[in-house]
């Protein structure tokens, strides 16, 4: 890694460059550049957290006048229990995954791995394999998507996240961090480059811009950069997405909604709104709203409104969950009780408020159309983040799952599962709510895409032209 204060176009010239290097490197030389990672972070811990501190600090003020949001500040803290041991455990985790790529040494000759051999000495891992006709094969090969630049705000172990992930699926990565935490980012950066200072990474594989008012430019050099992956608010999501030609894969909302059905367990329904709403309020997986069945308001509702209020969380209610709530709360959790508006629906609050919302079939509506109404309003409304469903229904839980296009749809669990880390991904580069080949939690094999090569003894397409023309053969054969 290297912080650079080069022009946009040349940091991503050098990253392009790099990036082939990267894409070659055999695993073991991945895997131990990620050992080095991971022991130069753990050695400069006390450093690190020195200057994210300085970075909290000046945060913290910019909170209290009203130009930072909380939420922004709480990503900012890598002091938050548990958030360091998960940065590092998560290159950890990385390294011990399979090889996105599948590179390997040649050891044996075929058509097309001693054309490979010659350029590398090495292979992609193989997805297909058709023999076209007699010496004619044709294969699909797993490879890096080339340069990526990843755009963030107050993330400051974004870096390590991003650089374990690029380094691994042999993608070089460009990352440009937000003001808010720049004595963090300076103090990771310099561990990192530190480490991989002593590796077969090449230095302009993972470069950390520092240079300001670049993301405008750096988002034109559409020739060298692949795709980009911003992290941050809505607003920086939008902002990439309106003003650049790279792909760009991310989400720009997190607006999560659970569904209480009526037949849901009593008990794990408290805990799985409790972990989704308070776990981690200001993270994208953080439930936003919750629909309830209109016989679980007397039923389920009160114990999870009575526990959710304890802990501070405020209740945003339409009228019918509010007069349910008010006869069944006491009176001190009753007057806590808010009124919610149809804007709060569409809420992505990131703190500690809920909106609740009661789901009513028509007289002598199943369970079945009142499902239909939830699924039509997370159609709607959600950011097709993470959508859950509480029930005991397996019918219900089936057609939750087929009909609610949300990137992760889960079922009596929290939203909060929605993480790299909790899939066995590792660690993430984002959630992408995108409708391509990658979704939600983003991690190596998000990051891989593939190539077609076909390998012959010199046919042409005209060979097999017309009634006199070679036939084709399109057999399908073993990977090995």
């Amino acid at each position: 890694m290297s912080l650079t204060d080069s022009s946009p176009e040349q940091v991503a010239k050098a990253a392009s460059v790099a990036s082939t290097s990267l894409a070659t490197l055999s695993l073991n030389n991945r895997n131990d550049a990620l050992i080095a990672v991971h022991r130069s972070l753990l050695q400069a811990k006390d450093t690190i957290l020195a200057a994210n501190a300085k970075d909290l600090e000046l945060a913290s003020s910019a909170a209290a006048d009203g130009r930072l949001s909380q939420s922004v500040l709480t990503r900012l803290d890598l002091g938050r229990p548990g958030k360091w041991e998960d940065m590092l455990q998560g290159i950890l985790d990385v390294r011990d995954l399979p090889d996105p790529v599948g590179l390997k040494e040649v050891l044996h000759h075929s058509t097309i791995n001693s054309l490979l051999t010659a350029l590398y000495g090495i292979v992609g891992k193989v997805t297909l394999k058709t023999l076209l006709d007699d010496d004619l094969v044709l294969e699909r090969i797993s490879c890096p998507i080339g340069v990526l630049l990843i755009i963030f705000e107050a993330r400051p172990e974004v870096i390590a996240n991003i650089a374990a992930l690029a380094i691994k699926s042999g993608n070089a990565a460009i990352l440009k961090g937000g003001k808010e935490s720049t004595a963090s980012f300076h103090a990771i950066s310099t561990a990192i480059s530190s480490a991989l200072t002593a590796t077969a990474v090449p230095n302009a594989a993972i470069q950390l811009v520092t240079a300001r008012d670049v993301i405008a430019s750096l988002l034109e050099c559409d020739k060298h950069i692949d795709l980009v992956i911003p992290r941050g608010s809505n607003e920086l999501v939008s902002y990439i997405k309106s003003n650049t030609r790279i792909p760009v894969l991310g989400h720009a909302d997190g607006l999560c909604t659970i569904y209480l059905h009526c037949d849901a367990d009593h008990e794990s329904s408290v805990r799985i709104l409790l972990d989704s709403k308070l776990g981690y309020p200001a993270a994208c997986n953080s439930v936003e709203t919750l629909l309830v069945h209109e016989a679980a308001l007397d039923t389920h509702l009160p114990a999870i409104a009575s526990a959710l209020l304890e802990q501070g969380c405020s209740l945003r209610c339409d009228p019918t969950a509010k007069a349910a709530l008010q006869s069944s709360l006491t009176a001190e959790k009753a007057a806590l009780l808010q009124d919610a508006v149809d804007t709060d629906y569409d809420t992505e609050f990131l703190s500690p408020i809920l909106a609740i919302k009661t789901v009513v079939p028509p007289a002598n509506g199943s369970d079945d159309t009142a499902l239909s109404l939830v699924i039509a309003h997370i159609n709607s409304h959600s950011s097709h983040h993470t959508d859950a469903i509480l029930t005991s229904s397996s019918s219900l839980a089936a057609k939750f799952k087929a009909s609610v296009g949300s990137a992760c749809v889960f079922v009596n669990t929290s939203t909060r599962m929605a993480d790299g880390m909790r899939f066995g991904f590792g660690t993430e580069v984002g959630i992408s709510t995108n409708k391509i080949h990658a979704r939600g939690p983003v991690g190596l094999e998000g990051l891989c895409i593939y190539k077609y090569v076909i390998t012959g003894r010199g046919q042409t397409a005209g060979d097999y032209s017309g009634v006199d023309g070679k036939k084709w053969k399109h057999e399908m054969l073993a990977l090995s």
